[in-house]
């Protein structure tokens, strides 16, 4: 579904992506994991368009999309959720949905809202109420639906649960698994290694603008080098 090849980008004259390669799969959940500075935020702005590539490939559905722009993107399919959640704290929860769905004919819009609704009822409950004024679990819970809004088949998340409690963290984790169960892939960035290796099927690891280790998620986590670099242990 999507593939990445010898990928080099970065700000001003700095390269952060010092040949970045890898691959997601149609139906996966694919975690990058790494130390602050690695690569990884830097790995899905260039992929989305926020940010111009150097050199190398981006392959999204057998489309070459390096350096198109962030729009004909969205319009292709892969759907970015930045660090920070990003939200119109002014607006209403029913109203930043509707913004997430600006490519979509307004009825389509307003049937995918309901989608949206179903998956999350939490947002249900809250549609009249300011984005701003909600809790940091549901302005992020709020960012993933915005996301969703443009019917992506591949989602990008870039660290949903951060600076969010544990018992929330846990439940963005969850989010992610029914994201998947609902049949959108999704490529995940999250300094919580822990719960990304625990929800995802396999995972690249950063260090210095390059992959240095990957594989399936479930011999990342019991990696004795893993544990000790990025689980505390």
């Amino acid at each position: 579904m999507l593939e990445i090849s010898n990928l080099v980008a970065g700000y001003g004259l700095k390269n952060a992506l010092q040949g970045v390669s890898l691959s997601v799969t149609a139906g996966e959940i694919v975690t990058l994991i790494g130390s602050n500075g690695a690569g990884k935020s830097t790995t899905l702005r260039a992929v989305s368009g926020l940010i111009r590539s150097r050199s190398g490939s981006i392959v999204f559905d057998g489309k070459n999309i390096f350096n198109a722009t962030p729009h004909q993107i969205v319009d292709a399919g892969l759907v970015h959720v930045p660090e920070g959640r990003r939200l119109f704290g002014e607006m209403t929860v029913r109203e930043n949905l509707l913004l997430g769905g600006y490519s979509r004919p307004k009825s389509e819009a307003v049937s995918r809202i309901e989608e949206i609704f179903a998956s999350f009822p939490r947002l249900r409950e809250r549609a009249g109420q300011l984005a701003g004024s909600m809790s940091g679990g549901e302005q992020q819970m709020l960012a993933i639906g915005r996301g969703l809004m443009a019917k992506p088949s591949l989602l990008m998340l870039d660290e949903p649960s951060l600076g969010l409690a544990p018992k929330v963290v846990s439940q963005i984790g969850e989010m992610v698994l029914t994201i998947r169960k609902a049949g959108v892939t999704v490529l995940l960035v999250e300094q919580n290694a822990r719960m990304a290796l625990r929800i995802s099927d396999r995972a690249y690891v950063l260090k210095l603008g390059g992959v240095v280790q990957s594989g399936a998620s479930s011999s990342l986590l019991d990696d004795v080098q893993i544990q000790k670099a990025y689980l505390g242990l």
